[in-house]
């Protein structure tokens, strides 16, 4: 057995008492702040499918209405790269503690306030600008969130373990989607339906402000992580000024191949939850014609299903990598597509629940816990917060914001039935599919001073995850 296969077999070193609280603490704290996020998120994507297009919107031609709702839906995401680049810019620069601290307030803020807008009726057009401009300071917070809390997570996580660590920050969107689905189902349920329009939707918005002040308070106790503070330290030792983060990365070959390559791979996760997550409400409500309860039932238990099996796929990817267990569960998702809408369209909500739970709880959580710690090893620490932002939020216009759009009108080409949006979902899957394999487990590293850093790459069970130097062995 060779030195590196006899240190890979080793137990890993025990950890202290105060290892194992702090471990939690930064567990807590990053699964904490992206369920707030993505709360406070997909509060808007519910109401914009189901109460935004009546409120701030009105007009003759419901379909009209619905896809304006759904392009303010949209304009987040075309805010969220600006968030990533100008987040992402600070925590590569000053930390990512501090960075993901602001903003979690900016979108607390931004959410609690379009809770206590004045509708359309009330005001005029003033009402939709001002949803307009609360759903771009959402995109900008969201935009810096994401990448700084599976950071958070990834790069305090142990060696040998950052898969299971990279996919706890992943269980926010599972839990967030829950919470917003679940509040909405709740208010649906004890209000009659001129309360629900009338103020009841504005509940679920407020109470972000107090699951803000909770998180914070957990996440201002988190240590900065191991690997930033080393980059740290370099530069003070050397002195020199590097070049801006974003700079970095448009120099280094690898990590713009690896910027091109994770936005494609990117496109399909993307295009999947937006369609099972989001498009979905409309499509049954309004299309198939299921009561409102039921269908934001079915899609919170998917949301719970889907909690469940993540922390399975970040276990797989400490055994086979990132890259693989992406692919596979891509694959998964370009083959449920047709299955899934044909279930949508038979008779009865039990049949729209089931399609739902399997693509979005199972399909989707198979190569979601994945994707954390797979954008993690694409960039070395030094822009790795900027260069997983620029690929999940420059990705996240065409891959999710763009997507009920897309679909809808897809629906009303072919006339209402949902054929030609699924090859659109098929064809997505597969690109995101190419682009995954274009990745090379050699370049994957998470070292804390660039390409030659510990790899993510597994290798085969009992054999060596790295080399001495760091650099990754793989197919």
């Amino acid at each position: 057995m060779s030195a590196a296969q006899t240190a890979h077999a080793e137990p890993p070193p025990s950890r202290s008492r105060a290892d194992i609280r702090r471990l939690r603490t930064v567990v807590l704290s990053s699964l904490a702040g992206t369920t707030i996020e993505w709360y406070d998120f997909f509060l808007y994507s519910t109401a914009a499918g189901l109460v935004f297009g009546k409120l701030f919107f009105p007009t003759a031609n419901q379909t009209v209405g619905t896809m304006l709702s759904f392009a303010t839906f949209a304009v987040g995401f075309l805010a969220r790269p600006l968030g990533g680049l100008l987040f992402g810019h600070i925590g590569d620069r000053i930390g990512r503690k501090r960075t993901l601290a602001f903003t979690m307030g900016l979108m607390g803020v931004s959410t609690a306030l379009i809770g206590v807008l004045p509708t359309y009726r009330q005001v005029g057009l003033l009402a939709p600008v001002l949803l307009l401009v609360l759903r771009v300071a959402q995109g900008v917070a969201l935009g810096g969130e994401w990448a700084g809390a599976v950071l958070l997570a990834v790069e305090h996580g142990p060696a040998g373990r950052k898969g299971r660590y990279g996919s706890f920050p992943q269980l926010g969107l599972a839990f967030g989607l829950a919470l917003g689905t679940g509040v909405f189902a709740l208010l649906s349920k004890v209000l009659s339906d001129a309360a629900f329009l009338g103020y009841g939707w504005r509940v679920a918005f407020l109470v972000s402000l107090l699951l803000v002040a909770v998180s914070l308070a957990v996440r201002l106790r988190v240590a900065e992580t191991p690997d930033f503070d080393a980059v740290r330290r370099s530069r003070e030792e050397s002195g020199e000024r590097s070049a801006t983060p974003l700079m970095e990365l448009a120099r280094e070959p690898i990590s713009r191949r690896h910027a091109l390559l994770g936005m494609v791979a990117r496109w399909g996760e993307g295009v999947s939850f937006n369609t099972w997550g989001v498009f979905s409400l409309t499509y049954a409500t309004e299309t198939l014609h299921h009561a409102r309860t039921p269908v934001l039932l079915a899609v919170t238990a998917a949301s719970l299903v889907m909690a469940a099996l993540l922390p399975l796929s970040g276990a797989l990817v400490d055994r086979a990598g990132p890259r693989r267990v992406y692919l596979a569960g891509m694959g998964l998702f370009a083959l449920s597509v047709y299955p899934a809408f044909w279930l949508f369209g038979a008779a009865g909500n039990w049949a729209f629940a089931v399609a739902l739970v399997a693509t979005l709880g199972v399909v989707h959580a198979s190569f979601y816990g994945a994707q954390g710690t797979l954008f993690a090893a694409l960039f070395p620490t030094s822009v790795r917060y900027t260069g997983m932002s620029v690929v999940y939020q420059v990705s996240g216009i065409f891959a999710s914001g763009l997507t009920p759009l897309i679909v809808t009108a897809l629906m009303a080409l072919g006339s209402g039935t949902p054929w030609l949006a699924c090859g659109y979902l098929v064809a997505t899957g597969l690109a995101s599919m190419w682009a995954t394999v274009r990745l090379r487990d050699r370049d994957l590293h998470l070292g804390a001073a660039g390409p030659a850093g510990p790899s993510l790459a597994a290798a085969p069970a009992g054999g060596p995850r790295s080399s001495a130097s760091g650099v990754a062995h793989g197919t």
